[in-house]
């Protein structure tokens, strides 16, 4: 499979302008922009082709090029991630049988999701558009609650049919339960992991579309391909142990730096 990993990177986010260049301490004590472990975290998959950060921004190209990233720069008028990544073909072209959106909030995506991603459409080839999910534990709902409870748009859920295929995204916690869980028990709740795989036809659909209502209402790109019927494969992955979150919110790198210590 020739694969192309794009870090879509877009330094006027409205929720955190500048995120992208926004630093991270490691266990060593070294601080890295959140860009630059993105992008670690996309060269450390096996058998991905290529790697590249795709940006409208000097400032962050200034910065992914002192580390060493390929940088391709897209147009200012990219709403979103995957429309940055249709971009990013026009300037590639689209040899490619998956292109891979890892998002540049997302470097303690465990490689093997991106595996897990790449081999279902290995698997399935007619399958346009597939995404990690992964099942919360206590830990992770509470933190879910608990940024919905002070008003913060923090991590997306997603439901899905007995196939696999996404019933829904939301930034709400769904599904709705109402109560607590002990521990042990199974948890009905699935966050979804900001990473995509596409196949290069699909990227080209969407960004020939409209930004759908839904897709508008929760501020989450995937529901465009739903409001056009296209079907989101949910893939489950295994954290195997691994601690998983995103950088949403100011309050978020107290929690990746804390993750990144305890990984050591």
């Amino acid at each position: 499979m020739k694969t192309l990993i794009v870090i879509p990177a877009r330094y006027a986010s409205t929720r955190y302008p500048g995120k992208p260049l926004v630093g991270l301490r490691g266990p060593d004590g070294v601080e890295k922009s959140l860009v630059q472990r993105s992008w670690e975290a996309g060269r450390s998959v096996p058998g991905i082709t290529r790697v590249v950060v795709a940006t409208d921004d000097d400032r962050i190209r200034t910065a992914a090029e002192a580390f060493g990233a390929e940088v391709v720069m897209t147009p200012e008028t990219c709403r979103n991630g995957t429309e940055r990544c249709a971009a990013a073909l026009d300037v590639l072209g689209r040899d490619w049988d998956v292109v891979v959106n890892l998002q540049g909030d997302a470097p303690l995506t465990p490689p093997w999701f991106i595996e897990a991603l790449v081999e279902a459409m290995a698997a399935h080839p007619q399958a346009a558009v597939a995404t990690p999910v992964l099942r919360c534990d206590r830990t992770t709902l509470e933190s879910f609650r608990e940024d919905r409870r002070a008003g913060r748009v923090g991590g997306t859920t997603a439901v899905f049919d007995a196939a696999g295929d996404a019933l829904y995204f939301s930034k709400e916690v769904l599904p709705y339960t109402g109560r607590d869980f002990a521990e042990g028990e199974t948890v009905p709740v699935f966050h979804h992991v900001g990473v995509y795989a596409y196949r290069p036809a699909a990227l080209a659909s969407y960004a020939g579309w409209p930004e759908g209502a839904l897709e508008r209402w929760e501020g989450l790109e995937q529901l465009r391909f739903m409001e056009r019927g296209v079907k989101v494969a949910c893939v489950e992955v295994d954290a195997r142990g691994a601690e998983f979150w995103e950088l949403n919110n100011p309050v978020d790198v107290a929690r990746l730096e804390a993750i990144l210590a305890r990984r050591g």
